[in-house]
């Protein structure tokens, strides 16, 4: 017997809908808790990925905050002569954590720089007629000295002063530049190095007598063919702190005066000095303070986005509602050892209504707290057991890689993922369901189709007999 498949043909009833209505009636009620079920998951997921997003920021800012270098910082404020703004500034001053607070005065007597040495023309066989002059037929090299530095320049046969100039300029190793200068009737060579210091005048030797005129210091001993001035040659820069003179052979002076490094810009006009106050960086210390208040109260923001309300993702969850509490419970705790300051509230930090920290309190502001005793705030956070180590604790608990926070997120994952099963073995179930249906009702649509073929045939057998009649 041929099976029918589009249910209800053979019997004209509508099976197809019957079907339908039975398939939707199981299929639709799952699909909505399946939809539920993971729009549940994901809201948790963003939730808990949010939290765990701020904890880090806030995690970063106590792994500076535990050093004490961040609160053992030294500012210099540099208070330029008058005429600073034509002439530029004096000096600039840099303070590190060892420097000792204080004011002095500075002024600059001498500027270090380098020698400069250029063709004698004492004497004109020292000249050149151009640059285009022809110095050496033979080979041979330059070796150029200043101080305990040295490089050696190889200079071909044949070559011509400009060939020189561009060779030493694309060579030197230690700042030596090269020029020539162009008088109308002759040229003449200059040479000028960056070495700077007392006792660094460049000294120029040679391989070759041809290249006498290029050196300071003839091939055969003697003078050569360039000269250093007085005016020239390499010199100290010479400070004086407070009266004290002070010389160095550059311009930067790191710990002439302990934990400052001074260099020297300009040399002072007539008596002009610069005046320089060395402080606590009090600046530095509030700005990491309003950092580690920023990325605390941003925390207790996001907790309270996340769980706060019966419509949040996170509502009554212990394990949030316990990070919140942690983390407050840490900033009231006392530290010992800690000096004047003991609690945030004795720096001048207070908590609000809503578990937020604020930058006063009634007792005293962050400023008068940095007045009376700058060097206690830094223990409050660095000492062993700490702020910095306390919130290091809790927030690495919660954050790291195998913390709590990526444990409840790799568990809301594998229930996503076990959703998903589920709704694959539902959909798979519901083809079944549908095959079985089918089955049954082309089973019955088949009868009933037999069934009306026979009633027809008996009818027509019926109807031929003498007297029948069909009404």
């Amino acid at each position: 017997m041929t099976t029918i498949t589009n249910a209800g043909v053979g019997s004209g009833l509508d099976l197809e809908a019957i079907i339908s209505a039975t398939l939707q009636a199981s299929n639709q009620p799952k699909l909505q808790k399946f939809a539920s079920r993971e729009s549940e998951l994901s809201v948790q997921l963003t939730g808990i990925g949010g939290i765990k997003s701020v904890m880090s920021k806030l995690q970063d800012v106590f792994e500076e905050l535990a050093s004490p270098d961040e609160f053992n910082q030294r500012v210099a404020n540099v208070r330029q002569p008058s005429n600073a703004e034509t002439l530029g500034d004096l000096v600039s001053v840099r303070a590190d954590e060892t420097a000792t607070t204080g004011a002095f005065e500075l002024n600059v007597l001498q500027i270090a720089k380098g020698s400069r040495a250029q063709t004698d023309t004492s004497n004109p066989a020292n000249v050149f007629t151009s640059a285009d002059e022809v110095v050496t037929s033979a080979a041979g090299t330059l070796t150029f000295t200043a101080g305990s530095k040295s490089f050696d320049i190889d200079i071909e046969a044949g070559a011509t002063l400009e060939e020189i100039r561009q060779t030493i300029n694309n060579n030197a190793t230690f700042g030596v530049s090269a020029n020539i200068i162009n008088t109308g009737s002759e040229s003449l060579l200059v040479f000028e190095s960056s070495e700077a210091g007392a006792g660094n005048d460049l000294v120029i030797t040679n391989n070759n007598a041809e290249l006498d005129r290029l050196s300071t210091v003839a091939n055969a001993g003697g003078p050569g063919g360039l000269v250093i001035g007085a005016q020239d040659s390499a010199q100290d820069a010479i400070i004086e702190v407070d009266g004290i003179q002070i010389n160095n052979s550059s311009n930067v002076f790191t710990n002439a005066v302990q934990g400052l490094t001074i260099t020297a810009q300009r040399e002072s006009e007539a008596s002009e000095v610069a005046k320089v106050d060395v402080e606590f960086d009090r600046e530095g210390v509030t700005t990491k303070i309003d950092e580690f208040i920023a990325a605390f109260n941003n925390t207790i923001d996001m907790i309270g986005q996340q769980s706060a309300s019966v419509s949040s993702p996170l509502f009554g969850d212990a394990t949030i509602r316990s990070i919140k509490d942690q983390l407050t419970n840490a900033l009231t705790t006392k530290i010992e050892g800690a000096g004047d300051f003991e609690t945030i509230f004795d720096i001048g930090l207070s908590l609000n209504e809503n578990g937020k920290l604020e930058k006063q309190n009634v007792v005293r502001s962050l400023n008068e707290a940095l007045d009376t005793n700058f060097s206690d705030i830094g223990k409050l956070f660095t000492n062993t057991g700490g702020l910095a180590d306390t919130f290091g604790t809790i927030l690495e608990n919660y954050v790291d890689s195998s913390g709590v926070l990526k444990q409840r997120q790799d568990i809301l994952n594998l229930q996503k993922d076990d959703l998903e099963d589920d709704r694959s073995n539902h959909q798979f179930r519901m083809q079944q369901l549908e095959s079985s249906l089918r089955q049954k009702y082309a089973s019955l649509d088949t009868l009933i189709a037999s069934m009306r073929s026979s009633g027809d045939y008996l009818m027509g057998q019926l109807s031929s007999l003498p007297g029948f009649t069909r009404e």
